[in-house]
C-alpha cells in the first residue's frame, strides 16, 4: 500500500492509498477524510483480506464502496466485501448493469472469483459521493463502458479516473458497448476542463496528471488529436 501525499487545501483534507489488488494488478484506491477518518474503498476487485488489512493499518472506518465500472477486476468481489461489512455500494452508472449481471459468469470463466451485486446507489453525471467531510463530483465518461463514472475531489486537485485514462495511454474500447470517440470525448470534455494541474490514480499502472497526459499522451496529447 502506498499513500499519496495530496497538498494543502482549504476545507477537510483527503488522503489517498494505491492497493492492487487480482492477477491483473487493479488500483484498487483507499481514500478518506483526515478530520473524520472515515473513508472508501474505490473498486475493490479482490484479494479482500488484503484490503481489510490496508485499511486497518491506516486507522480508516469504512463507511462505504465506491465503484467506478463494472468490470471484473475493479467491482468481482464488491458485493461480497459490501455483505461481509454491512456498507453501501455507489456506483457506477446505471449503463454498465449488463456487466455486473454478469460477473459470477466472468469470474468463472477467468478463473477469479466473483459475485454479481445490486449497488445501493446508481450515480448520474452530476452527482456528488460524500467520504467523511469530503465531497467528491461524480462525472460520467463512457468509452471504456458505457456506464464508467470518475470521482473527482476538486479542492485537492485529485480524480480516481478508472480505465478511462492511464500514463501514456487510455483504456481499451473493444468491449462490447465500448466506444472509441465516446472514450476520446469523455476525456477531452469532460476531464481535461477540471485543469492540468488534476493528480490522478488510473485503474492500472502510476499515476499521472492531466497536463501530463495532454502533452505527452500518444492518444489524446494536443498534438496527437491536432
Amino acid at each position: 500500500m502506498t499513500d499519496k501525499p495530496t497538498p494543502p487545501m482549504s476545507g477537510p483534507a483527503m488522503k489517498a492509498a494505491i492497493m492492487p489488488v487480482t492477477p491483473l494488478q487493479q488500483n484498487c484506491s483507499l481514500i478518506w477524510c483526515t478530520k473524520t477518518m472515515k473513508g472508501a474503498l474505490t473498486d475493490p476487485g479482490g484479494d479482500l483480506d488484503r484490503l481489510k488489512a490496508g485499511v486497518a493499518k491506516a486507522g480508516v472506518e469504512l463507511e462505504k464502496i465506491l465503484i467506478t465500472h463494472g468490470h471484473l477486476d475493479h467491482c468481482g468481489q464488491a458485493g461480497m466485501l459490501a455483505d461481509e461489512l454491512g456498507l453501501p455500494i455507489e456506483g457506477p452508472h446505471e449503463d454498465d448493469r449488463f456487466w455486473i449481471e454478469q460477473l459470477d459468469s466472468d469470474g468463472a470463466r477467468f478463473g477469479m472469483t466473483a459475485a454479481s451485486f445490486e449497488p445501493t446507489r446508481w450515480l448520474e453525471h452530476g452527482d456528488t459521493v460524500t467520504v467523511g467531510e469530503l465531497t467528491l463530483d461524480v462525472i460520467h465518461c463512457p468509452g471504456h463502458t458505457p456506464g464508467h463514472v470518475v470521482f473527482f475531489h476538486k479542492p485537492s486537485r485529485f480524480a480516481i479516473v478508472g480505465d478511462v485514462l492511464f500514463q501514456g495511454s487510455i483504456g481499451r474500447t473493444d468491449f462490447p458497448r465500448g466506444n472509441h470517440q465516446d472514450l476520446i470525448d469523455s476525456i477531452t470534455q469532460r476531464l481535461w476542463p477540471l485543469g492540468e494541474d488534476v493528480t490522478f490514480i488510473p485503474g492500472h499502472g502510476p499515476t499521472s496528471t492531466f497536463g501530463q497526459e495532454r502533452k505527452t499522451n500518444q492518444f489524446v496529447s494536443d498534438y496527437a488529436l491536432s
